[in-house]
């Protein structure tokens, strides 16, 4: 199983960390790369509509969403 890899980002001012597998990191960067945005600009966007999941689950879902749709 692949390890986890921690990022910071700042979410609302506020300096937060993400673990996600390089798997997961791989496919949120090809979906801002797809937005034209930046991987930090898609995560606040992804945390702007989680509600009450966790923002690592959230993040994991907009991935596999991403995916399924074809990229």
């Amino acid at each position: 199983m692949p390890r986890l890899r921690k990022r910071s980002i700042s979410l609302s001012g506020h300096a937060t960390s993400l673990a996600l597998e390089p798997e997961f990191w791989e496919a949120l960067s090809a979906m801002a790369a797809a937005r034209a945005m930046s991987l930090a600009g898609l995560i606040v966007d992804i945390d702007a509509g989680r509600a009450d999941r966790p923002l690592a689950s959230a993040c994991r879902v907009a991935a596999l969403a991403w995916a399924r749709n074809g990229g």
